[in-house]
């Protein structure tokens, strides 16, 4: 009789897809119902290549001087991303480079990754194409300027403008910003002796002397093979991953001074414990590290001065039901302590902390969350995103450094922002998208808020069809209770007197978003709008573990994974049934990842009651090794 010791599980890839037709099976009426569907929607259409709904922006860099941003784009739909600049004088975009031009549409290629100004006076830009460094003058005249390094990433200008620095092969490159200076790049800092260590971020000092870094070793991980099978024969990825037990990375912070090169350590009592952000103050004298223990159940910041790099426990919080590491710090003005994010009262909020012995201060408060925030020097006050509005959106806020009146800066309209402020503080762009319009970049003027648009990316037929009309519901969980809150997408001419199918997915954490796709860094937004116009009804949960509902809401999910977060979908469900919008008998269920993972436990938990797989046409993809020692 064999027996197994402990089994090490790891989900690579779990992709569960329901394509319930069988849902519809001998339903005359529904079939009577879709056949006035609009059947243009097919998945072919909605991801052909120029896309539908264009491409999307990125990359968004301001000028020093404020007047103008680069970014990437391809305002024809197809994947090539080439440069554009738009001037604040002007109010015009212009394209500066032309690569889509030059490349075949049916390779895809994702075109440039990477830009910035490379001078004050916005006469040159630098930009990565296929990992390689290239500089190009306003003009169009372009050449490549580093031939013998790989995957160049993480441009930056140096503040006072001289200087030029990106990570290659590990590696902190530097050279002179200046075009007519040839020549290779200088190594400013390597990755040591161990070839699995990475640079893997850095940041400038103000004064343009100094970079503080983060130095990733993966040397430590195990490296094992998982195979799988795909293209009709056994795949294998040979890769370096720590199952529980195993040991994991090292992360080290660091400094190192331009001129003479010398690099200065930042000891932790476990250089195993994560590293969420890190930085220089003002005068570059010292250094905060915000980090949490491997099960984020401690949230400790330290304080280093950076010449003798004695270490001072800043802050720190402990809670044994923490489960989301949210957390983000930054200097106050005049390097009077630091602004610290954290929902150490229950709800991800901000507060000032002037000394290690002080009590935080709280800025702002309330049942709702704050996700990213940028402190504006210039002003003593606070930029940031919330889901103050209502728990699907992140809306542009701001605050001043005593707290009190919280004042919108983003328009009425609801949807998601990705804001980007200007170096004078006086502008913002934002990359904004909501359930109906696709992603856009936008500029705010912070004084007036007034916003303009910048670019328009779908195509012309985009505005001929009629897309799903997605709302958002409120119900209470029949296991505890608690308040859960659904993104509900209904088909063209939706019906309340009938009870449609439903398709419950692509079942995720943090899906309830009101943007474009709802979860945008899954393209999964054309098969749901596929499914709604084959007359589907299409829902998401936030389900406990998200982001947005407070610490107790996201805490629920500790030791229930594939079981609470499993009951709020069908808890869903059961609104859904008991409002008449859903037929009990026609409910599918898909996901990938975690997703994949509740999509099983659905099918194991509950295959007698609403939400459940039908086994009929399931098409399962995974990726399940399970690896351990059997004797």
């Amino acid at each position: 009789m064999l027996k197994c010791g402990l089994y090490k599980l790891i989900t690579v890839l779990l992709l569960a897809l329901i394509v319930c037709q069988n849902i519809l099976a001998n339903d005359e009426n529904h079939i009577n119902h879709i056949n006035h569907i609009n059947h243009v929607f097919d998945l072919d259409t909605l991801y052909s290549n120029p896309s539908i709904i264009g491409t999307t922006p990125q990359a968004v860099v301001w000028s020093q001087d404020a007047e103008s941003v680069v970014f990437l784009w391809n305002e024809e739909g197809y994947t090539f991303r080439d440069v554009w600049m738009y001037s604040l004088k002007t109010g015009l975009k212009k394209r500066l480079t032309k690569y889509a031009n030059k490349t075949p549409t049916e390779q895809r290629h994702a075109g440039i990754s990477e830009v910035i100004w490379l001078d004050s006076e916005k006469t040159h830009i630098a930009y990565v194409l296929d990992a390689e460094l290239f500089v190009q003058g306003l003009d169009g005249s372009s050449q490549q300027i580093e031939m013998d390094k790989g995957a160049i990433r993480g441009l930056t200008l140096s503040p006072n403008g001289q200087h030029l620095a990106f990570i290659a092969d590990g590696a902190l490159w530097l050279r002179t910003s200046e075009i007519s200076v040839h020549g290779s790049a200088r190594q400013l800092l390597t990755r040591g002796q161990s070839k699995k260590a990475y640079i893997e971020s850095y940041e400038w000092s103000n004064d343009s002397h100094s970079l503080v870094f983060k130095l990733t070793d993966d040397s430590f991980l195990p490296e094992r093979d998982i195979h799988y099978y795909a293209h009709s024969a056994v795949q294998n990825s040979h890769v370096s991953r720590a199952f529980p037990g195993d040991e994991t990375a090292r992360f080290s912070i660091g400094v190192i001074q331009l001129d003479s090169g010398n690099v200065q350590f930042f000891a932790r009592p476990d250089d195993k414990h994560y590293i969420w952000n890190y930085g220089l103050s003002s005068d570059a004298q010292t250094l905060f590290i915000n980090s949490s223990d491997l099960l984020v159940k401690e949230h400790i910041i330290y304080v280093y001065d950076v010449k003798s790099a004695a270490r001072t426990v800043f802050y720190r919080e402990y809670d044994a039901s923490h489960l989301r590491p949210d957390w983000q710090v930054a200097w106050a003005p005049n390097d009077e302590g630091l602004i610290i994010l954290t929902d150490k009262d229950g709800y991800l909020h901000l507060y000032h902390k002037k000394t290690a012995d002080s009590k935080p201060k709280a800025l702002t408060s309330g049942k709702w969350e704050i996700s990213y925030f940028k402190v504006d020097y210039l002003h003593g006050q606070i930029y940031f995103l919330a889901n103050k509005s209502h728990l699907s959106e992140r809306q542009i806020y701001r605050v001043s450094m005593q707290g009190g009146k919280i004042e919108r800066i983003s328009s009425s309209k609801p949807g998601t922002h990705q804001p980007l402020l200007s170096p004078d503080m006086n502008h913002a762009t934002t990359l904004f998208s909501n359930d109906s319009t696709p992603l856009e970049l936008y500029m705010i003027k912070l004084a007036n808020k007034d916003t303009e648009a910048v670019t328009h990316s779908p195509q012309a037929s985009f505005d001929q069809l009629t897309w799903a009309n997605t709302i958002y519901i409120e119900f209470n969980s029949h296991v505890d209770g608690a308040m859960l809150i659904g993104r509900l997408s209904l088909p063209e001419n939706y019906d309340a007197s009938r009870a449609y199918p439903l398709i419950v997915g692509s079942v995720y954490s943090d899906s309830v978003r009101n943007q474009y796709g709802g979860r945008n860094y899954h393209p999964t937004w054309g098969l749901d709008q596929y499914f709604i116009a084959q007359g589907y009804i299409v829902l998401n949960v936030n389900v406990r573990g998200s982001w947005g509902q407070g610490r107790l809401h996201n805490q629920g999910l500790r030791y229930s994974y594939g079981g609470i977060d499993i009951e709020d979908l069908h808890s869903g469900v059961k609104y859904l049934v008991e409002q008449g919008y859903v037929d009990a008998k026609r409910v599918g269920i898909w996901g990938s990842s975690y997703g994949g993972l509740m999509t099983m436990m659905s099918l194991f938990k509950n295959r007698g009651s609403m939400l459940r797989v039908l086994l009929e046409r399931l098409q399962l993809m995974w990726h399940m090794p399970i690896l351990g020692k059997c004797g």
